[in-house]
């Protein structure tokens, strides 16, 4: 993974160039300095879902969730443990389907929680229903 690597900033949503082989090296922003990998879910909405999703170069992990759900909530601890587990080499970001319903309806989301797994703007993999960190980290690690 020497090649050179776009990472979208969680931040300021600006995309970065980083080495394949520096991905692990806490690698900042060229545009705000902050850490690009901070194991945390990033929160996607309209205006930056598609640069995200497009632009990444590594697999972009979303969580299509509600605040009433109830399984949505059950997993957010567990999605948040595996980000720490799946980064630098995949994000995992959040999605609140009931602010963001046009990207929901867009990719046909019928249950949530629902997990999608993103490469260069093409989704890879889907599985629906609430899981804990383990079985996230396996299933992603399985169809990356």
């Amino acid at each position: 993974m020497s090649n050179p690597q776009h990472i979208v900033c969680p931040h300021c949503n600006a995309v970065n160039r980083v080495a394949g082989t520096r991905l692990a090296d806490n690698p900042t922003c060229g545009k705000c300095r902050s850490h690009l990998f901070n194991a945390q879910p990033t929160e996607l909405n309209s205006s930056n879902f598609q640069q995200h999703i497009g632009r990444n170069d590594i697999p972009v992990l979303v969580d299509f969730w509600a605040p009433w759900c109830g399984p949505c909530k059950m997993m957010a601890p567990a999605f948040e443990q595996a980000a720490g587990q799946l980064e630098p080499y995949v994000r995992l970001a959040k999605l609140n389907t009931e602010n963001e319903q046009g990207i929901a309806s867009q990719f046909q989301i019928r249950s949530i929680p629902t997990l999608a797994l993103f490469r260069n703007g093409r989704e890879l993999a889907r599985q629906p229903g609430a899981m804990g960190a383990e079985a996230i980290v396996r299933w992603v690690q399985s169809v990356s």
